[in-house]
């Protein structure tokens, strides 16, 4: 019996008694000490009507810049690597060749995020983090003519055994397609002059590695609290631009990651969630063209500073915070994968702006807190971008806002009525 054939029989099977592993949910998950991250009690005196109980609840942080730089996050560590006047990581490997290049990149991966990171992750309350990648990490699909950093998977699969043993669940996104989904961006590990992922044989190569990442996640001990697999990040938002996204990539990479499950004969309770971009988004309707979304997840992007539709005021931005339902497509489980404190690049270092007065750190402080209040009352959770950047400006650092008073040290200590009177 063809392979598809017997995928497709095995979900019949367990689709009416299944779902894919969430924590708290399906599966509870543990530290090295025994302690559940998801399991917590809110205070009882709430009496706000978008409050739930957060048990359950993702709450992380993305670790950007680890496996695909941006320099703009990253601008002194980029400059330290020898990058500094490239602008992605494959013009500094193309620049530097690759011996150099590698050397560079792996003392990078060895020290952009640590162990200690982890640790204090975990001291303030985190229970998630979302790991963004690149198709490259895959080497053997890797074209002679493409210039990527080489040796990227040990540093993963360490980085994945830490976060287990702290108990973390854990999302890895295929943030840079073969080809670029997006032009002239550095997130997707190039500079394109064109979006080129948007063909069948970029397609193939999205999907293998997909294929290659579920593989490694089942049979890998570190990959153990692995749950969701990111399929593209942030496509182009028009459904015009992006022939065969939902006809052909979409299904075939969910295939790839069921297909390779049941070779190893993975239970159906043990599948990865397959996570596309939500409809909010911009890229069309993700399950458009899907037979089957049984195991799906959402993911959900916002950054209110690139919605012209906001006024740019303080109040608008805690009101659309609090009343912009980022789940109205009714998905489950969907996730804000991405969000941060930052206000439009014209006027963030404004007086009204600026990050350091006290009473625009009380305003960040209040947004950040109706932006997460209302994140878990509508979705399964969030990850703020990131979790350290070079920008010294703690409105894209989770540490850096902790550390400044923005960010209580748990998040369970926000105030749960900031949208009253919103």
């Amino acid at each position: 019996m063809a392979l598809l054939t017997r995928f497709a029989l095995f979900l019949v099977f367990f689709a009416s008694c299944t779902s894919a592993w969430l924590p708290g949910e399906d599966r509870e998950i543990f530290n090295q000490s025994g302690i559940n991250l998801f399991n917590i009690s809110l205070p009882t005196n709430i009496t706000l009507k978008r409050w739930q109980p957060a048990s359950g609840k993702i709450r992380g942080v993305n670790l950007g810049s680890l496996f695909v730089v941006e320099p703009w996050l990253a601008s002194s560590e980029w400059s330290n690597m020898g990058c500094g006047q490239y602008k992605s990581e494959f013009d500094c490997v193309a620049a530097l060749g690759q011996g150099e290049a590698n050397a560079a990149f792996q003392n990078h991966w060895n020290t952009w995020i640590t162990i200690d990171d982890i640790r204090k992750m975990q001291s303030y309350g985190l229970n998630t983090i979302r790991i963004p990648v690149g198709y490259w990490m895959m080497e053997e699909i890797v074209y002679l003519s493409e210039r990527f950093p080489q040796g990227a998977l040990a540093y993963l699969e360490r980085i994945c055994g830490w976060a287990s043993d702290a108990g973390f669940y854990i999302i890895i996104d295929m943030h840079g397609a073969p080809g670029a989904q997006v032009p002239t961006n550095p997130f997707t590990g190039q500079f394109a002059p064109t979006a080129g992922f948007y063909v069948s044989w970029q397609y193939e190569r999205g999907k293998n590695f997909l294929a290659w990442l579920t593989n490694i996640v089942h049979t890998r001990y570190n990959f153990r609290n692995v749950g969701m697999l990111g399929i593209v990040n942030e496509p182009l938002q028009n459904a015009d631009q992006v022939p065969g996204l939902l006809s052909d990539f979409y299904p075939g990479a969910y295939n790839a990651i069921r297909n390779a499950e049941v070779a190893l004969g993975v239970a159906s309770n043990n599948f990865l969630h397959v996570q596309p971009m939500n409809e909010l988004w911009g890229s069309g309707n993700p399950t458009q063209y899907m037979s089957n979304t049984y195991f799906m997840a959402y993911d959900d992007h916002r950054y209110a500073k690139w919605d012209s539709s906001v006024a740019v005021t303080k109040a608008a931005y805690i009101s659309d915070a609090c009343h912009n339902n980022r789940n109205r497509e009714n998905r489950s489980p969907m996730v804000v994968g991405e969000f941060s404190l930052s206000p439009p690049d014209n006027v963030q270092w404004s007086s009204e702006w600026e990050p350091t007065s006290d009473n625009n750190k009380d305003f960040y402080r209040q947004w950040f807190a109706a932006q997460v209040s209302t994140y878990e009352a509508q979705t399964s959770g969030w990850v703020l971008w990131s979790w350290k950047s070079n920008l010294g400006d703690y409105r894209w650092s989770y540490q850096d806002a902790v550390a400044a008073g923005v960010i209580p040290r748990n998040p369970q200590d926000i105030n749960w009525a900031a949208c009253n009177g919103f």
